[in-house]
């Protein structure tokens, strides 16, 4: 009996052939969180310099799954752990979330600390101001952190769920959250109706996505040719309006979007898959961008800013050689992507470290020696 803690807590090293098959889940990781740094900056880009480019379309056009497809990603590997004991799931699902949330709504706070306390009068006051701001991030996630919030949250109430709602049921039940017009609640009750059948739908269905990936690589012909289809059939979606103002598009309409999100979610699959398949360097960096999808997502929000800002002034300063809209918004996404790789490799084994790697005294149990990937099993299986 004493040894269970400690194969509980042991790495699980996959064999290379094991190893490859998964690789394409860090290129969907990757390909994702580019597209989230590139919906940011280009229409916070869009926004300053007041006008629209190219990218701009890409990211209305990603709208339907961008989103769905990271947390689908990050419900696949729930299996592993949604059984153990509560003290190492909630120190993998839950602490690990948690610490990396804390610490960034610090450190981006710290940066608009300006406009945080804005209007407070007195040392006193400005100090008051700025901890309720981090009182409130507690129950409202804040800024761009708000994923890694859900993610934590989505983990806690599928283990709490999962043997007592039948899968069917709890399926259904999330994709009516998610059809329901939920605009009116509180952030977090909205983001959690809005995304959760994603995650879910990772978990429950994880054995059949992995299959799905190891089919496509197969057939790789009848995949590109799904492909193709689906790209039509997403901007026939994407940029027909409807006339309606709050659901502008037929992408935006309920029942719609949700079937949109879920199909590009597998879209997305099938397109890594594919590329793991292909290899090559453009594989090779979306995969290195998966890898680190937490430590872009955790710091792309400085240089993105900085980058903004200095070309704005730069083309007030130099309008002969102003950069458009659209470059620009290029511009500012590789180096909101690049940096933070660059500066997590530089911190990395420093005392800096604690920004990307949970230290261990933020540990509930014994951290892994080493990163544990391993196919999940399936959800059928885990009745104990």
């Amino acid at each position: 009996m004493t040894a269970a803690p400690e194969a509980a807590t042991r790495p699980l090293r996959p064999r290379p052939e094991e190893a490859a098959r998964l690789a394409w889940v860090d290129v969907a990781k990757g390909l994702c969180i580019i597209l989230v740094v590139m919906m940011h900056s280009t229409l916070g880009t869009g926004e300053v310099l007041g006008g629209e480019g190219f990218l701009h379309e890409v990211v209305e056009f990603a709208r339907p799954f961008r989103i769905p497809d990271f947390f689908l990603l990050s419900g696949l590997f729930l299996g592993r752990v949604i059984d153990r004991d509560w003290r190492l799931f909630a120190d993998r699902r839950v602490v690990h979330f948690a610490y990396f949330y804390g610490l960034w709504v610090v450190i981006q706070s710290l940066f608009k600390a300006g406009s945080i306390v804005a209007g407070a009068e007195g040392t006193a006051a400005q100090l008051a101001a700025f901890g309720w701001h981090l009182a409130e991030a507690l129950v409202v996630p804040y800024s761009t952190l708000w994923f890694v919030y859900l993610l934590a949250v989505f983990s806690v109430v599928t283990k709490l769920l999962h043997r007592r709602v039948p899968p069917a049921v709890l399926l259904v039940a999330a994709a009516v959250l998610q059809i329901l017009p939920t605009s009116g609640l509180p952030e977090l009750l909205d983001e959690f109706c809005e995304r959760y059948v994603y995650f879910l739908g990772g978990y429950l269905f994880a054995e059949w996505i992995f299959r799905l990936a190891d089919r496509v690589r197969e057939r790789a012909g009848l995949a590109v040719l799904g492909l193709a289809l689906w790209a039509v059939v997403e901007a026939v979606f994407v940029y027909t309006p409807t006339g309606i103002e709050s659901l502008p598009t037929l992408a935006r309409l309920p029942v719609v979007s949700l079937g949109l999100g879920t199909v590009g979610a597998l879209a997305i699959v099938t397109f890594a898959a594919l590329m793991t398949r292909a290899g090559g360097p453009v594989t090779a960096a979306l995969r290195a961008c998966g890898e680190r999808s937490i430590v872009i997502y955790l710091g792309f929000f400085l240089p993105m800013a900085l980058t903004r800002t200095v070309i704005a002034k730069f083309n007030g300063v130099q309008p002969d050689l102003a950069l458009d809209v659209g470059l620009a918004s290029l511009v500012v996404t590789v180096v909101a992507v690049t940096v933070p790789l660059a500066f997590e490799r530089l911190v990395r084994g420093t005392r800096l470290d604690f920004l990307f790697r949970r230290p261990a005294a933020f540990h509930i149990v014994p951290a892994p020696a080493a990163p544990s990937r391993l196919r999940p099993a399936p959800v059928a299986a885990r009745e104990a």
